[in-house]
């Protein structure tokens, strides 16, 4: 069974980000858009005295997003891909359009994307970024 564990990265201070990550279900099979009913997520901002505290960015919390636009049937590779020859799944660039994302240098944020899929428990897929 897939293990939970945060990715880490870095972004810069009202930037947007570009966030890519090979998803996979309970069996270890990497997840299909048909399978995925929901996806949205939320930004943070992290307290390191106080993990349990977070405090949501506004313009960034509970958005919804188009299963198809962020979730491939085929894993991709190239572009900034460099963890493996494998490649990813998922890929999502948040929109600071009109909310900026990450509005503090010098503090760690967290994206959590809540993917529900068609049948079974929802799964939780959680970015840690220090913004400089």
């Amino acid at each position: 069974m897939p293990q939970a564990q945060d990715i880490f990265g870095t972004a810069f201070k009202n930037g947007t980000a570009i966030l890519m990550a090979r998803i996979v279900d309970a069996t270890g099979a990497n997840v299909q858009q048909a399978g995925i009913a929901a996806i949205e997520y939320s930004i943070f901002e992290l307290d390191p005295c106080r993990p349990d505290n977070l405090v949501v960015v506004a313009g960034h919390d509970g958005v919804a997003l188009v299963v198809a636009d962020v979730i491939f049937n085929a894993l991709q590779t190239g572009g900034l891909w460099t963890v493996d020859e494998d490649g990813y799944n998922f890929r999502h660039e948040i929109d600071v359009s009109t909310t900026e994302a990450f509005p503090k240098a010098g503090v760690q944020y967290q994206v959590r994307y809540e993917l529900t899929p068609t049948t079974g428990q929802k799964s939780i897929v959680r970015f840690q970024l220090r913004v400089i």
